[in-house]
């Protein structure tokens, strides 16, 4: 991937101090969705605006920002989804009392964004990196969703004992089913979304945080599958 377009890395900003009551807040999710076996990321463009972006938007009430990551990213752009488990550095502790193995890789998001939504109102908006489904599970909820009149089914997470390099075999040179039609507004049926290479990717996407969420969201998927070839008994 050559890298000679890309700008520096941005750096978090210092911490602040802010209060916001329920009414001034809204919370929202986006995410850069990977389709691994061949090395491309799904990025949406505005075809009235004309600019590029990752699919977004707000969590519904009681939904789990993840959750609503994946949600989002299906109805912006038409791919079905799931958070992918990365070796992202984070300051999230495991859980107490589990019984269940420390895994080496979580589904924090890899980068918080926080804008003014009005002049009143703050956005609080979290970056996950995720990966396009298998088939199998593509297919199986695409045939519950018809069965429910069309509502979106929320997929199964990533298996923790799943490599990457066994992932990317389910996919049988298959390209990832791109669904019409699933934007929930008039704003959204003005979308369009491109399975593009990594590079150019982030090229569309320069100058904004969405490009870091790229790069880095793939430097870690890198970084996983090393890990992965290296643990492999020899």
């Amino acid at each position: 991937m050559t890298t000679s377009h890309i700008r520096p890395r941005p750096t978090s900003n210092l911490p602040v101090i802010a209060n916001f009551d329920s009414a001034h807040l809204t919370i929202g999710a986006g995410v850069a969705i990977f389709h691994l076996a061949t090395s491309r990321v799904v990025v949406c463009y505005h075809s009235k605006e004309k600019y590029w972006f990752l699919p977004k938007g707000r969590r519904d009430a009681g939904e789990d920002s993840g959750t609503g990551a994946e949600r989002e990213g299906f109805e912006e752009s038409g791919y079905r989804n799931r958070l992918l488990p990365i070796p992202l550095r984070h300051r999230q502790p495991q859980a107490h009392n589990s019984d269940a193995a420390v895994s080496s890789f979580a589904k924090e998001p890899i980068w918080t964004q926080l804008m003014p939504l009005t002049r009143s109102t703050q956005y609080m908006l979290f970056w996950y990196i995720a990966e396009t489904l298998p088939p199998e599970i593509e297919q199986s909820l695409s045939e519950k969703s018809n069965q429910a009149n069309g509502a979106y089914m929320a997929p199964p997470s990533y298996p923790e004992t799943m490599t990457l390099a066994e992932r990317i075999d389910l996919d049988k040179m298959l390209a990832p089913v791109r669904h019409e039609n699933t934007g929930v507004n008039e704003e959204e049926a003005l979308f369009e979304s491109h399975l593009l290479s990594i590079d150019e990717a982030q090229r569309k996407l320069s100058g904004t945080i969405m490009a870091d969420v790229v790069r880095s969201g793939w430097e870690q998927i890198q970084t996983r599958m090393e890990l992965e070839q290296n643990s492999r008994p020899s």
